[in-house]
């Protein structure tokens, strides 16, 4: 029986890239999806795609920076399937559009307030707008997706460092809250990850640097992540709250 049957996830960021796989994965355990991205074209293509194979799945145009857009969708998708079981907040500036890798003091703060509001203020609209129904379900789970940047504190990326490090903070604050509602709150920490759809073969030896790091020495793809987010949006992670896994092959020991 698959492990997520009847089950309703939210994805934000869900049409491309690692927001992707997710979306697949967790359709192929039986859940139902709302694919949540600033991109609604993708969005619209993804849903009609799973829709093809028989999954439920519908997609809605989020600016998670906009709290009437992440209002919007927890709305949208009550309406459509009576009830939220899971978010998945994975939305984030980083690769689309790209963040400046640079020293902390050559940051602008336009670019800084940027990051936050994707990565940070974005991951707290979105579980704000969900948390009534969760609550009034006395269930959920919520995964959060860091970095294992904000791990090891990688250097010239102040800014989405300090905005995936807020991610954890957040996770361990929304534990000890929603605890006494069944709700469940984790974080996911990918190492780099090879997540651009199409990526020429030529450009994937930029990844190898990072896979020598690794007790498992490869490039981590997409596929790496989606069973750990199987199974925290599943039952099988019902006595599990407030912690960080770190999914990176072994650069990380958490």
């Amino acid at each position: 029986m698959p492990r997520l049957e009847e089950r309703v996830i939210i994805v934000t960021g869900g049409a491309q890239g690692i927001g992707r796989a997710y979306c697949e994965g967790l359709v192929a355990e039986g859940a139902s999806v709302v694919i949540a991205d600033i991109d609604g074209k993708r969005a619209e293509a993804l849903a009609d795609q799973l829709g093809e194979g028989g999954a439920k799945a519908l997609a809605i145009q989020t600016d998670v920076t906009r709290e009437d857009a992440t209002a919007q969708m927890a709305r949208l998708t009550v309406e459509r399937f009576g009830r939220i079981d899971g978010l998945i907040n994975n939305a984030a500036m980083y690769q689309r559009p790209a963040v400046s890798r640079a020293r902390f003091e050559e940051i602008s703060v336009d670019e800084w307030d940027r990051v936050m509001a994707v990565n940070l203020r974005g991951t707290f609209l979105a579980t704000k707008a969900v948390i009534g129904q969760m609550k009034q379900q006395r269930s959920g789970k919520i995964v959060n997706i860091s970095s294992t940047t904000a791990l090891k504190g990688s250097p010239f990326f102040a800014h989405y460092v300090a905005s995936k490090a807020g991610v954890i903070g957040f996770t361990r604050v929304l534990a000890r809250e929603l605890g006494e509602f069944n709700i469940n709150v984790n974080v996911v920490a990918p190492g780099q990850t090879a997540s651009i759809e199409d990526e020429p073969e030529a450009e994937m030896g930029k990844y190898q640097p990072t896979a020598q790091t690794r007790s498992l020495k490869r490039v981590e793809t997409p596929g790496d992540l989606v069973g750990t987010i199987v199974f925290l949006c599943s039952s099988d992670s019902d006595f599990i709250t407030g912690q960080t896994l770190a999914v990176d092959g072994g650069a990380v020991f958490n």
